[in-house]
């Protein structure tokens, strides 16, 4: 019995409580009310009459698939060589895609330098500093990446024109420095083998002018077709060599030593230096290779030079070195070619899916959702300044 009343006497206490609470709001209204909708009201006045209006444009770019060791795969190795490594600063992790190449390259500070440089920022900014100047650009950028793979780069600014402008900078500017970095496997071996070519098309034109100035001189028509067979034999042999050497060199720039084709072609450079010093020493039993490296025997070719005349001997020696010319001009052509379809296949290309377009309706501040907040922290604070004045 005892207990039903002090139950009674704990639930009278609580309607009391609540019923004060409730008076002393309804006291204050007035207070409560003018807290809480006055600040709101100004807020909304001031972010839609007074405050910067801010707007963004955004531009899409359609981040390219893997081709399996393409362009990507050899870019730390690509910017060791060239130096370009600091144009990344950092931001490329190991074994990064295309898409985070990409992402990289627009976040690193060289793009935004480039951007600085072309649309005056620094004054624009009003900094004193590029690194102030680099800060805001950064700040008013946001680069993301989508599941789709879509790269999304939005710049925000006062000015809706000039975001949409920078926003398509950064794409175009992607482009150029992407391709600059020349990063694709291919493309390392093209600019390698473009070298050698033309240093080899230059030897190969000597080598005619050679050959041509001196049958002009002693007026020779044909050799003896037997020493002729031996020279060219071991001309082909030497030019072999010689595209030999270019490859393994060429692969020397992006490879290391205990690569497995390193390994490969350093093997058949030894094998080709073998066949070579066994047919300049041992009487030209065995004089060439075919195609797949065998050794074929030319004994029917051999003739000791000392029994050839010694215009026929010149004559042979000056086409041999014609021929050896033609064989690495041939073959260097043929990686040249092979070359620039490996680079076309796998250097990344950029799409863009949207340009950015000057923003007709402003991004910040966004005048109902702030009116709202201050609007409930407003409130909040009323009540407890009444509860307090109480």
């Amino acid at each position: 019995m005892m207990a039903d009343v002090q139950q009674d006497r704990r639930d009278e206490d609580d309607e009391v409580n609540l019923l004060d609470y409730w008076r002393v709001l309804t006291k204050r209204k007035t207070l409560v009310l003018c807290l809480a909708i006055l600040p709101a009201l100004l807020t909304g006045v001031y972010c839609y009459g007074f405050a910067t209006k801010i707007y963004e444009s955004t531009a899409a770019v359609l981040a390219p698939k893997e081709t399996g060791g393409g362009a990507t795969a050899g870019l730390a190795a690509a910017l060791a060589v060239s130096g370009a490594g600091q144009f990344l600063g950092g931001l490329l992790p190991s074994g990064a895609t295309s898409r985070d190449t990409f992402v990289a390259i627009l976040k690193s500070r060289s793009m935004a330098e480039e951007l600085i440089g072309r649309f005056k920022l620094r004054e624009y900014y009003e900094a004193r500093y590029i690194e102030e100047a680099i800060k805001k650009l950064r700040d008013a950028t946001d680069v993301s990446v989508s599941r789709e793979g879509v790269i999304s780069v939005k710049v925000e600014d006062k000015d809706p024109k000039l975001a949409a402008e920078m926003a398509n900078a950064y794409v175009g500017t992607l482009d150029r420095m992407f391709a600059k970095l020349g990063t694709s496997e291919g493309s390392r071996q093209r600019v390698f083998l473009a070298d050698r070519l033309e240093k080899s098309e230059k030897a190969l034109r000597q080598a005619e002018d050679a050959v041509r100035r001196f049958t002009e001189a002693k007026r020779i028509v044909v050799p003896q077709e037997q020493a002729k067979g031996v020279f060219e034999a071991g001309a082909r042999l030497k030019g072999e060599l010689i595209a030999a050497e270019v490859a393994l060199e060429s692969l020397r720039t992006f490879s290391t030593e205990t690569n497995p084709q390193v390994v490969q072609q350093k093997a058949r450079v030894a094998e080709l230096k073998r066949q070579l010093a066994r047919m300049q020493y041992s009487g030209g039993e065995e004089l060439a290779s075919d195609a797949s490296g065998q050794v074929q025997s030319k004994q029917e070719y051999h003739l000791p030079v000392s029994k050839m005349p010694a215009v026929a001997v010149e004559y042979a020696r000056l086409m041999r070195e014609m021929k050896i010319q033609e064989t690495v001009f041939t073959l260097l052509t043929q990686q040249y070619e092979q070359a620039k379809i490996t680079e076309a296949r796998d250097m990344p290309t950029i799409q863009v899916l949207d340009k950015a377009v000057p923003a007709e309706r402003k991004s910040k501040p966004k005048t109902v959702l702030t009116s709202a907040i201050v609007g409930v922290l407003s409130f909040f604070f009323a009540i407890f300044l009444a509860f307090f004045l109480e």
